[in-house]
């Protein structure tokens, strides 16, 4: 099994050890229980990252680490994001998790017309923090050092500008007439994906979108839920881009 992951902010190798204090090095010596021998792998969540080796334990948060040299993870390519319309209920915080483990470079959450929740004001910004929280926690899970970034909450036109700035774009939607499976991708660039509500992409919005250059594309015969479209086609396309070979 791959070494956990911890998340140090300030992450320098130097001839003295790393030590993991606060709530990482809380959870790495009282819950993870790690011993001194064990493997670890630290990292900012940018790419920048090291593994280490458990030199000591101190009281219950604080991890000694000898370190090995600091690596840079150079940025994937191409990037996958995803255009999150807000689902019900932890339905967000489910579809965040599960694409962030397959691969997801960015996920955006957007307030489409018909979505039934709506993030504003105290409410929105707690909604948001949860989706990072959720990234973060998930990256970690995952063994990533590079975890996805979650932007604020878009409107549909800053969506239809995310798309139209692409090498690639398009809306998850079952009017398609081609499939996602088939199209011709970019080696290199950025791919936007957009994932509606549960009651759809209104015509107002895939018009618009239509002109930013992103047009409707199907997965296959199923209509799958907008907590799982996403992950299902960042999956489809880290397998054809060659980022799953």
């Amino acid at each position: 099994m791959t070494a956990p992951v911890f998340v140090a902010d300030r992450l320098e190798a130097g001839p003295a050890p790393f030590v993991l204090d606060g709530a990482e090095g809380r959870h790495a010596v009282s819950v993870k229980r790690l011993q001194p021998g064990e493997r670890v792998v630290l990292t900012d969540g940018a790419g920048r990252w090291a593994g280490g080796e458990v030199s000591a334990t101190e009281g219950k948060d604080r991890l000694v680490v000898r370190l090995d040299p600091v690596t840079e993870e150079p940025p994937p390519s191409p990037r996958i994001t995803v255009v999150q319309a807000l689902p019900k209920g932890d339905r967000g915080e489910l579809a965040v998790e599960t694409m962030t483990e397959v691969g997801v470079d960015a996920i955006v959450p957007w307030a489409a017309s018909r979505c039934i929740t709506q993030w504003k004001g105290e409410r929105g910004l707690k909604a948001l923090g949860k989706w990072r929280a959720t990234a973060r926690e998930a990256g970690k899970q995952s063994r990533r050092v590079r975890f996805p970034e979650v932007a604020d909450a878009a409107t549909t036109k800053q969506v239809a500008a995310l798309l139209a700035g692409a090498d690639f774009a398009a809306v998850l939607h079952e009017s398609g007439r081609e499939r996602l499976a088939t199209a011709e991708l970019p080696a290199l660039g950025e791919i936007v994906l957009v994932v509606g509500p549960e009651g759809g992409v209104s015509p107002e919005e895939l018009a618009l979108f239509a002109e930013a250059g992103a047009g409707p594309y199907v997965l296959g015969p199923t209509v799958l839920r907008t907590s799982t479209a996403g992950t299902a086609a960042a999956a489809l396309l880290l397998g054809r881009t060659g980022r799953w070979s």
